[in-house]
């Protein structure tokens, strides 16, 4: 919505494309240029509040390398080497090598891929793949979502999200770096409100983030120990009857299973498994017992661990014995407002056996989840297994750097017959496609945020400018495409129908939906006491029998690592407020802020492998071995290296991939073992040792030596 017609028009917007937290921003356009970006005081999550990527976004429209044409590979796959075509010649190959493939090995033998879901693009995808006739959207769920949102729904029949919008007494940050690194529908300005309000704040990290500076309490849980520190506090609570009896007796089932299971984790044990002291777990167990309501803010650094459902598990157990599920300020189920359901979008009609269908589900992953987990496609296509997979589109991703395990990943698209990606700029990933399409970027397209992210809210994204004239929404590339390979008559003209089909039940256009800027779904609480929960017997599963038939405890475990005395420390990963995932690192005044990869070290830790501050280091797991500099804080627990996750080097060359095995996280994660429920390896809580490298500069050098 344009808010004035002076020399800059200010347009209200939300973050798109790039980036799925929800900020509203206000966007000043002079001409088709955006000449300043600010945070919309107005805006329902994050009144004001807008993060450096958000306010630096608008430099990606006009950056030298973006990609403006479509490209066909002319080399060897990898080579750099490229020529520019039409946009009529790139759909018609994509279209041609798609059918060709689905005739000789069936439609399952195409994948589609989408990187973290931004807008409408990811469901887009999805009826793409569905009418198409492939069970087989790859995604990254299994490590961002899934395990708390479907862990929700088979335990409470919901997925619990924090409940910023209400007063609450205790404000839990469970690996969640609000204030560095805002997760869909989350935003720091709702946290900081609450604690403005009065709340007490609890942070579980294993860094000392900004945040646990102010907490009252900080746990240093050791990585991927979460589920440890669950069930200690869980022992604790019970033991002491902090818990919220009349919830257990009339909303429960299994409580007196649970109470018999966490006997075993005492205090003492608690410590020794999660490295936090005995005297904090009872502490950090009597704040939230006693704290009525709480809102955990469980961020998905619990997600990134094979043992992710016990994780989300046990902590659905502490949000629901202390009366914390569904109550204003505690862990909500958050009514969705009125738009046309996931499973007409996608046209989930069209492949009624899809379940049964999916890669994962040939591996036995939980219920409910519908994106195959990267492992899972890697291993299709690398051994045939379960079926082919021969080919692959791919949208807002880039898995070379993203998906754990990276030198597999390499040797999955290089056996793949095809590759088209859609994408903002050359990315290691699509330098390894056969045809690259320019995509339209935030503020230059129209588009619904927050669609079925399960938190009660629609946000709108009208575009600010136009984009250059080869470069297109993800939306009408799919339109297209679909048309090309599926029956026309599934498919609007372009983007804009989608939308409007979206939109259709709340009686609203898109441009009166812009106008309004959101929408959000009806504010009820404690829907459970007149209804019961969305689950067999309307109860809360704190045993939940029905995970033995997936081949999953019916209650949460913690089960050790592997040894691995060769690698004496510990090993795991943050974001970087200035990037996201492995996205921005081309945008030079971010790049300026942040210009290298650190690896983040306790004194103690730095002191003991003769290592200051700055110095390059090997990072080395029994998968592999990187370079990065060392950043020497006492924020870091002693023992634990906090690697920079998503590196790769825009400078360096297309045929070396932009360095993509240099600094590369993944590089040093494996997937030879997986959680059974999501098919997660193991992303924090790695083994690992570090070394100087000698010889080299403060710039490092490539990995793998």
């Amino acid at each position: 919505m344009t808010l004035s017609k002076d020399p800059i028009h200010w347009i209200r917007t939300h973050c798109s494309r790039m980036d799925h937290g929800g900020c509203a921003l206000l966007v000043g356009v002079s001409g088709n240029a955006i000449v300043k970006i600010k945070g919309d005081p107005d805006g329902y999550l994050n009144r004001g509040y807008a993060c450096l990527k958000g306010m630096r976004a608008a430099e990606r429209l006009t950056h030298p390398d973006r990609l403006r044409h479509p490209l066909r590979r002319t080399g060897a796959r990898g080579g750099g080497r490229w020529e520019r075509i039409s946009w009529e010649t790139a759909l018609a190959a994509i279209a041609e090598r798609l059918l060709e493939i689905r005739e000789r090995h069936g439609a399952r033998a195409v994948a589609f891929c989408q990187g973290m879901p931004k807008g409408l693009e990811h469901f887009a995808l999805i009826r793409l793949a569905n009418l198409f006739g492939s069970p087989n959207l790859v995604a990254v769920q299994d490590v961002c979502h899934a395990p708390r949102e479907i862990t929700g729904l088979h335990t409470c029949g919901f997925y619990p999200v924090a409940d910023f919008h209400n007063p609450t007494s205790l404000v839990v940050l469970w690996g969640s770096n609000i204030t560095a690194t805002n997760e869909e529908g989350m935003i720091a300005s709702g946290c900081l409100r609450s604690l403005a309000g009065g709340a007490d704040l609890m942070v579980v990290d294993p860094f000392r983030t900004e945040l646990a500076e102010r907490a009252a309490l900080w746990l240093p849980v050791r990585p991927g120990a979460d589920a440890a520190l669950a069930l200690s506090m869980l022992h604790v609570i019970i033991g002491e009857g902090l818990y919220d009896a009349d919830f257990v007796e009339n909303h429960a089932t299994g409580f007196a299973d649970l109470a018999a299971h966490v006997a075993a984790y005492p205090p003492e044990r608690g410590a020794a498994l999660a490295g936090v002291s005995a005297e904090d777990i009872v502490s950090a167990a009597r704040l939230y017992a006693r704290s009525r309501p709480a809102a955990i803010q469980w961020g998905n650094a619990i997600e990134q661990s094979p043992s992710n459902f016990d994780a989300a598990r046990a902590l659905i157990c502490l949000m629901a014995i202390c009366g914390n599920l569904d109550a204003p300020g505690g862990n909500i189920h958050a009514e969705e407002p009125p738009a046309l359901g996931l499973g007409p979008f996608v046209r989930a009609d069209r492949i009624p056996n899809k379940r049964k269908e999916m890669i994962h589900a040939h591996h036995g992953a939980i219920h409910r989840l519908m994106t195959v987990p990267p492992t899972y496609f890697k291993r299709a296509v690398l051994t045939g297994k379960p079926y082919p997979v021969k080919a692959a589109y791919v949208q807002c991703s880039n898995p070379l750097i993203t998906w754990a395990n990276s030198p597999e990943t390499k040797a999955a698209l290089m056996a793949l017959d095809f590759i088209a990606v859609s994408e903002l700029f050359m990315t290691p990933t699509a330098a390894l496609a056969d045809i690259v399409l320019p995509a339209a970027t935030g503020f230059e397209f129209d588009d619904i945020g927050h669609y079925g992210l399960g938190h009660g809210i629609l946000l709108a994204r009208p575009r600010a400018v136009e984009p250059p004239p080869e470069c297109r929404p993800d939306l009408d590339i799919l339109t297209r495409l679909g048309a090309m390979i599926t029956d026309p008559a599934d498919w609007p003209a372009d983007g804009a129908g989608l939308i409007e089909a979206a939109l259709a039940p709340a009686g609203l256009d898109f441009a009166a939906f812009a106008e309004k800027g959101y929408l959000k779904g009806p504010e009820r609480y404690y829907k459970y006491r007149e209804k019961g929960f969305s689950t067999p017997d309307g109860k809360v599963a704190l045993r939940l029998d029905g995970a033995v038939k997936m081949g999953l405890s019916p209650l949460p475990e913690y089960r050790e690592p592997p040894a691995a005395p060769d690698f004496p420390l510990i090993l795991t990963s943050a974001k970087d407020p200035c990037y996201l995932h492995s996205s921005y690192r081309w945008m030079t005044r971010l790049r300026e802020k942040s210009p290298r990869p650190l690896a983040r070290l306790h004194p103690d830790t730095a002191r003991d492998h003769g290592i200051a501050d700055g110095d390059p280091i090997r990072v080395e797991t029994p998968l592999g071995a990187i370079i990065q500099n060392a950043r020497v804080t006492d924020r870091a627990r002693p023992g634990v290296v906090v690697a920079a996750y998503g590196w790769w080097f825009p400078e360096a060359s297309a045929d070396a991939l932009y360095d993509w095995d240099r600094a590369n996280y993944n590089m040093l994660t494996d997937t030879e073992t997986v959680g059974k429920a999501f098919g997660t390896p193991a992303l924090k809580g790695i083994p690992c040792r570090i070394a100087p490298v000698d010889g080299l500069d403060g710039e490092g050098a490539r990995g793998r030596q």
